[in-house]
């Protein structure tokens, strides 16, 4: 029997090579996302499941786990990927973006971990997408960083409430992962990562499937940064 795995956000971007990656290991998948088009056009071309669902609305999220009858199997994989970012001066944030900030990309997390726990076997597998935002800022991304924050602390405190079920919560905290258009970066966009290049969304889809794997248990509460060495790199102003 396959193993499964529920992706959320996984339209595109990083989400899509996740969403890739775990169809080409094999797995059974199921995503959703809030973009019909893109997630009709890769659920043709993989021959997977996909439902439309804006996970920052607690009534479609219900929905989709009450109504849906691939969300009512067990799954063996959950990879909380969705995630937004609303950059603007602080003075300027309104507390109506902050919290939909907030319930996209932390206040899903507990739901669909909620749900899924509740149909997986022991030893599943739950990944959080955070980001190495919840480690370092710039200014006006104080909504993004605080859910990234509290995703990381939420990871930590899941893999506790979840030992009596043998269910492992891990975090992966992406650094530049290019979603764009890759070639046109510059030469100094790549030499300013230590790796000597910027991030590609196969590279966390890589440490997805690393962590998913059955017998990784010993791993637990753990935060992951893929950024290719740039939160250790030390930076002065030069004169």
């Amino acid at each position: 029997m396959k193993q499964r795995v529920l992706i959320t956000g996984g339209a595109k971007g990083i989400g899509e090579a996740i969403v890739r990656a775990f169809h080409e290991a094999g797995y059974a998948v199921v995503f959703v996302d809030c973009d019909l088009d893109k997630g009709r056009l890769l659920e043709k071309e993989l021959g997977i499941v996909f439902k439309q669902v804006d996970v920052s609305d607690r009534q479609q999220v219900e929905d989709f786990f009450n109504q849906t009858d691939e969300a009512k199997q067990p799954f063996t994989v959950l990879v909380n990927n969705v995630g937004i970012t609303q950059a603007e001066p602080f003075l300027d944030l309104t507390y109506e973006a902050f919290d939909h900030v907030l319930k996209t990309n932390l206040y899903s997390a507990i739901l669909f971990t909620q749900h899924v726990v509740k149909r997986m076997d022991k030893g599943g597998r739950i990944i959080n997408i955070a980001s190495t935002r919840a480690l370092m800022s710039e200014a006006g991304n104080e909504s993004y960083a605080a859910s990234k924050g509290a995703l990381l602390s939420l990871t930590h405190a899941l893999a506790m409430s979840l030992q009596p079920y043998h269910i492992t919560v891990n975090a992966i905290s992406p650094g530049w992962i290019e979603t764009g258009d890759y070639h046109a970066l510059s030469d100094e966009d790549h030499l300013q990562h230590p790796a000597n290049r910027v991030g590609k969304p196969e590279d966390i889809a890589r440490a997805c499937l690393f962590l998913a794997d059955k017998d990784q248990d010993f791993i637990n509460g753990e935060n992951v940064v893929i950024d290719g060495g740039m939160t250790k790199k030390m930076m002065y102003l030069e004169d």
